[in-house]
């Protein structure tokens, strides 16, 4: 059976998880304990509710959750993860198109950033937020 470009699905687009991002519930003891009791690198703070830690070839950010306007505070005793998946510029919208005929939720359609990304959101069953992203 070969595998024809038109009919597979975008996901498989994916290589590689980018980073990593944590939803800080607490930001007085979460940035401290993984700038001074782990001793990660900081690359880069973009903001006072996202910074950056070079881990290896990965970057783990640690960000205050409040990454959509519209969208609930993650609950307590639930999970704090944002999981973003890097593709093409064209794949983002193909991905919003499959999963949206998957009947999954986005949580905005795919968008262009000021900060260089088109991105689309969504989250997972077990309320994850998850990200497609290209940079342009």
């Amino acid at each position: 059976m070969t595998d024809d470009v038109e009919t597979a699905s975008a996901f498989r687009a994916i290589r590689a998880i980018d980073y990593t991002v944590i939803l800080a519930r607490d930001w007085d003891v979460m940035r401290p304990f993984y700038e001074e009791v782990l001793g990660f690198p900081l690359l880069r703070e973009l903001s006072q509710g996202w910074i950056e830690f070079q881990i290896g070839s990965n970057t783990l950010a640690l960000a205050r959750p409040r990454r959509l306007g519209s969208d609930q505070p993650t609950p307590p005793g639930s999970a704090a993860l944002q999981l973003a998946f890097k593709v093409g510029r064209d794949d983002v919208d193909r991905c919003a198109a499959e999963l949206t005929a998957k009947g999954v939720a986005l949580l905005e359609p795919p968008r262009d950033q000021p900060f260089g990304h088109r991105t689309l959101f969504f989250r997972d069953p077990d309320g994850n937020l998850l990200e497609i992203f290209a940079e342009i």
